[in-house]
């Protein structure tokens, strides 16, 4: 249902089981409704309860429920969410308003406990929690594929650089090779003409001519051959040369390689053991917040007027106030008649364990997500130093295949060397005579010659093969080059567009922050603003540049002077002030208004009553359905035309 359409329209929330709520049923009307009452009275759980029927996952099971649910009509529309107990962890089903509610989570679900709070106050970088609205993921995938295609260019365009080099060198060794095949042929010529004067001054005998040419073709066959093996032994020898080469750069790259110091076994184990111990303070920030709870409710529920006492004159507080009438109050744990101020500071010591545990449990995420990213990193070493001993292990194995082949034709060679003197001797013993000696002699300097001359044409042929690629390929190198200045233009693009679309949610931030904190009217508090930098960061063993949001805050003092300032130096609520600016900046910038007409606030105690009530005014506008969770002191404040709930069954 679109949001315009249910501006109208009343919202039942029924929930079951869910944070300290057994079982609640009730009407929202639009616009503001204001849940008042004193702590540990529901609210806060029956905020959960909406956001869980909106779609969020960070609704708590009560503690001793192992299955809850929530529904939400909305008009004609129901909306569901289940909350199932797992183990350790609850799995959320149902049909919620939305299916995605991780930008609702940021900024539209401003619990206490919100991340992007919290993040604020421990003076985080802010760059992932402002991007991940926005979709740059397709962008960054984009950059990678051409990066890795541009890469893939470089490297042909420098090997076509290569090539080119070598044409000046092919082309002096193609005329070596035409010149010295011209004087073999101008040889060749001059023996043929010898030959073909001894056989017309012998008039030898057909039978002796034809005994001659068949003991010639024989041997220029057998020399042919021994040629062949020659080669080929040659070839192999360059190819073991090869292979000997790359192995001793595999070894030296093995050996470069640093054994990682951590086991990603161990790794993963201790992760695990981090994980549990995680899910095992969510349990007892659960437990703690339910023993809150319940005390404070004990305590809202002993009768005290505290508007009587603020009735009175008094000098101090109401707490002194008690403590001067000496009210005391049955342990509703022991039975005991106790203090009331021990109970109240017990409850104190709890809400500052809880808040202990939940920094603990901030520092358990980051220090999971570091060993997340070493393991990682270990894991991509092993498996590099993995395919390089693969790779050398393959290359032993040509290297062994490749000397076994070399020692065969070494045999081949010997073999064909013999067969080619034997038949030498063959030949020589078809003739007798010194003419016959002679024309022996010029047969076979014939047959070098030829021999030669089929080397130089195939070594001509060859190089002319080679300098066709070469400057065939050299052609290709313009169309490279112009698609290597295409990619570096779209790279350009697309890492402009992402610092672009990191500037604008900077800018509107920006903006934001400072309606916001105009609204809010602090005197000493000048400006929030975020700055975008490039920094070095550690990610595993590698050093990378990243882009990170820092916060600042331009303060003033009482003479007007005005100074920047971290989160670092604010005091506990002035961080909560900041984190919660920060957030509602958040609803703003990314309209999300427009997706979800709800908006729900909670612990606003850091600010006061009147700039409560203004918050409220100004973000009603925007949000068809606000609710809001408020003391019944801060409550005042706020205009008499909103919905109030003051009890949570």
């Amino acid at each position: 249902m679109a949001p315009e359409q249910l501006a109208e329209r009343g919202v039942r929330v029924r929930a079951r089981n869910v944070g300290g709520i057994e079982e609640t049923e009730v009407e929202l009307s639009p616009g503001v409704t204001v849940l008042t009452g004193r702590n540990a009275t529901n609210r806060t759980s029956f905020l959960q309860a909406i956001m869980a029927g909106l779609g969020s996952e960070r609704a708590t099971l009560k503690g001793d429920a192992d299955e809850g649910e929530v529904e939400l009509q909305i008009g004609d529309e129901t909306y569901t969410r289940t909350l199932t107990r797992s183990g350790d962890t609850v799995v959320y089903g149902g049909d919620p308003y939305l299916e995605d509610a991780t930008v609702a989570d940021q900024f539209a679900f401003l619990l206490e406990n919100t991340e992007v709070r919290r993040a604020v106050a421990r003076g985080d970088d802010l760059r992932e929690i402002i991007m991940k609205p926005v979709d740059t993921e397709q962008i960054e995938a984009e950059i990678s594929r051409l990066e890795a295609e541009k890469r893939d260019i470089d490297d042909e365009i420098e090997e076509l650089d290569r090539l080119e080099r070598e044409l000046p060198d092919l082309e002096a060794e193609k005329r070596d090779l035409e010149e010295s095949l011209e004087e073999a042929r101008a040889e060749l010529d001059e023996v043929e003409s010898e030959i073909e004067a001894h056989d017309v001054s012998l008039e030898r005998s057909r039978s002796q001519q034809e005994e001659m040419e068949e003991a010639l073709a024989e041997l220029r066959e057998a020399q042919s051959e021994l040629e062949d093996v020659e080669f080929e032994l040659e070839t192999e020898r360059q190819t073991l040369e090869e292979l000997l080469n790359e192995r001793d750069e595999f070894e030296s790259r093995l050996e470069d390689m640093d054994e990682p110091d951590e086991d990603p076994e161990r790794l993963s184990g201790r992760i695990e053991e981090l994980r549990d111990r995680k899910r095992s303070l969510d349990d007892t920030v659960s437990q703690l917040g339910s023993v809150i709870n319940f005390n404070e409710e004990m305590l809202a529920g002993e009768g005290l007027d505290l508007d009587e006492l603020d009735g009175q004159e008094s000098d101090g507080d109401p707490t002194e106030k008690l403590l001067e009438n000496g009210v005391q109050t049955v342990c509703w744990t022991c039975g005991s008649e106790v203090e009331r101020e021990g109970i109240e500071d017990t409850v104190d010591r709890l809400r500052e364990l809880r808040a202990e545990k939940l920094d603990e449990r901030a520092d358990l995420d980051d220090r999971i997500d570091e060993l997340t990213s070493t393991r990682s990193e270990i894991q991509r070493l092993r498996r590099e130093r993995e395919r390089t001993e693969n790779r050398l292990s393959e290359t032993e194995s040509e290297i062994e295949a490749t000397r076994e082949r070399i020692e065969s034709l070494e045999g081949s060679l010997a073999d064909q060397r013999e067969e080619v003197e034997r038949l030498e001797a063959a030949t020589e013993e078809v003739g007798t005579g010194e003419d016959y000696e002679e024309v022996l002699d010029l047969h076979l300097r014939s047959n070098e010659i030829e021999l030669r001359i089929e080397r130089l044409e195939s070594d001509l042929a060859d190089v002319e093969e080679r300098i066709a690629d070469r400057e065939e390929a050299v052609e290709e190198r313009a169309d490279l080059v112009a698609r290597r200045e295409e990619i570096s233009e779209e790279l350009v693009d697309l890492r402009t567009r992402v610092e672009r679309i990191e500037e604008q949610a900077v800018e509107e931030f920006n903006d934001h922050m400072e309606s916001v904190l105009a609204v809010l009217e602090y005197e000493n508090i000048d400006r929030i603003w975020i700055e975008r930098r490039r920094r070095e960061v550690r990610e595993g063993r590698r050093t990378v540049e990243r882009t990170t949001f820092d916060l600042h805050i331009v303060r003033s003092t009482e003479d007007g002077t005005s100074y920047q300032d971290t989160v670092d130096h604010l005091s506990e609520s002035e961080r909560e002030v900041t984190g919660l600016v920060f957030a509602l900046s958040g609803y703003l910038v990314y309209e999300v208004y427009d997706d979800l007409p709800f908006m729900i606030l909670d612990s606003l105690e850091a600010i006061d009553s009147d700039r409560i009530a203004r918050v409220v005014d100004y973000f009603s506008d925007y949000a068809d359905y606000l609710t809001v969770a408020l003391l019944p002191e801060d409550a005042e404040a706020l205009s008499e035309e909103y919905s109030y709930v003051e009890q949570i069954e």
